[in-house]
């Protein structure tokens, strides 16, 4: 028989996990936001895209979520006119990593509220199993 709390832990873990893995993916894109080629004409820093799938635990029976890849965002680089940039091609043009600072801000907030959703289940679960091992003591 599947233990309903266990269950609901092993989620919410799972949850955790890929929510930090998205929060670093995010982090790594906003600190490299502004990082251009070391190379006059190279190509700067590109975007990296997370994606996640539901497995099933076969031990449990629940399903789980887990990193399916960690993969670089295919949309074109933002060009600039500086031509006093060491990064700057003959034309004086820069390739700019194609990372979105809004979009980056609206993923790192929507990771965290879901890490702190899991976080919270994972409390309900653990005072939950404190609350059973209270009544089994006092019957």
């Amino acid at each position: 028989m599947i233990d309903p709390i266990a269950a609901s832990l092993d989620v919410a873990a799972s949850g955790l996990q890929a929510q930090s893995a998205r929060l670093r993916v995010v982090s790594e894109n906003m600190a490299n936001a502004h990082s251009t080629s070391a190379t006059p004409g190279g190509n700067p820093y590109a975007r990296k895209t997370i994606s996640f799938e539901s497995t099933l635990d076969q031990a449990s029976g629940v399903g789980l979520v887990k990193v399916r890849d960690i993969g670089v965002d295919s949309t074109p680089f933002n060009v600039e006119y500086d031509p006093g940039n060491p990064a700057a091609d003959g034309r004086g043009f820069v390739k700019m990593p194609n990372v979105n600072l809004i979009t980056e801000m609206t993923d790192m907030r929507e990771a965290n509220l879901s890490y702190e959703a899991n976080l919270e289940v994972i409390k309900q679960g653990r005072s939950l199993y404190s609350m059973t091992v209270d009544l089994l003591r006092n019957s």
